[in-house]
């Protein structure tokens, strides 16, 4: 369904769903498909992003089951993201695209990277995670990060009821909410710190959060546990090229696990960025520079394929 927001599309997949998803950027421009983090919601900018436009990329950005617009899926698995990805490809009369996920959301790029080589020219990999080992978030995590794994996965009533907290005071006062989001940022790296304490980096976490908690809270309380979970696939079976942005005072999603997994993949490129944190979508320059790599790939990937040099 169309209407005159483009962050507020929606398609009917086959199996009843809503899929919610918004479009950035240059309409006519190579389609990269954007994953969010965990909690998260495609609204991704607090207005259009000018620097995709200006590469002539277009960017459409999803939300996973259970976020934003998107119905949720009862059992879902890493690996059923990469068919909800298809299917809205197909509907918007896509072939060829690239993907980049965020934070957890990198773990469906992934997905999709292993998944569909004849679809997915290239993958990009910004502040990711990888498989944790024998199901448990590396011991390199900050606390803070390890203990939202733990609960849920044990208690995950526990993380309901702080969201539902959270999601409450975003109403009643947003304010407030910011000034929380914007103190309790002791375990975040410096570069980190500096970008939550921007003005514009309370009203879009607010803007974020509200979206992503608007039909409840239950999915944000259990995405950490299921992505604790194997994915069904390993990273060495991924046969597409990838890149990999990571900062390396990264508390959050930290860096040793990530330089392993780029090691297993077997056509990774990678930028660890020296102080810097897990934010890197929100430095523009850093921004600009995943997405003029990602765009130069795609396109020239996708030339191939058509046959041209």
């Amino acid at each position: 369904m169309r209407n005159n927001d483009a962050t507020a599309l929606t398609h009917k997949l086959q199996d009843g769903r809503t899929l919610g998803y918004a479009e950035y950027g240059d309409q006519s421009g190579f389609p990269i498909f954007l994953f969010h983090g965990t909690p998260g919601s495609r609204l991704f900018f607090l207005q259009d992003d000018p620097i995709s436009k200006a590469l002539g990329i277009r960017i459409i950005a999803t939300d996973r089951p259970g976020y934003g617009l998107s119905d949720k899926k009862a059992g879902r698995t890493v690996l059923d993201y990469p068919k909800d990805i298809v299917e809205l490809a197909d509907y918007l009369g896509i072939h060829k695209f690239s993907v980049i996920g965020t934070s957890g959301g990198s773990a469906y790029a992934s997905a999709c990277a292993y998944s569909l080589p004849d679809r997915v020219a290239f993958c990009g990999i910004v502040a990711g995670i990888n498989q944790f080992e024998k199901q448990k978030p590396p011991q390199e995590m900050c606390k803070e990060n390890r203990t939202a794994f733990f609960l849920s996965k044990y208690f995950p009533f526990l993380v309901r009821m702080t969201l539902s907290y959270g999601k409450k005071l975003m109403h009643t006062d947003p304010e407030k909410y910011i000034r929380s989001v914007q103190t309790q940022i002791d375990h975040l790296c410096p570069s980190d710190q500096e970008v939550m304490q921007r003005k514009e980096s309370g009203e879009h976490v607010l803007m974020h959060m509200k979206e992503a908690l608007r039909n409840g809270v239950h999915e944000a309380a259990s995405e950490p546990a299921l992505l604790a979970k194997p994915w069904g696939f390993e990273v060495s079976q991924i046969k597409i090229p990838v890149q990999i942005w990571h900062g390396m005072s990264d508390t959050l999603a930290p860096v040793q696990p990530v330089i392993k997994m780029a090691q297993e993949i077997p056509s990774c490129t990678t930028h660890f960025i020296e102080d810097k944190g897990h934010f890197l979508d929100a430095e523009e320059q850093v921004w600009k520079q995943i997405l003029e790599s990602v765009s130069l790939h795609s396109n020239s990937l996708a030339n191939e394929v058509l046959g041209f040099r």
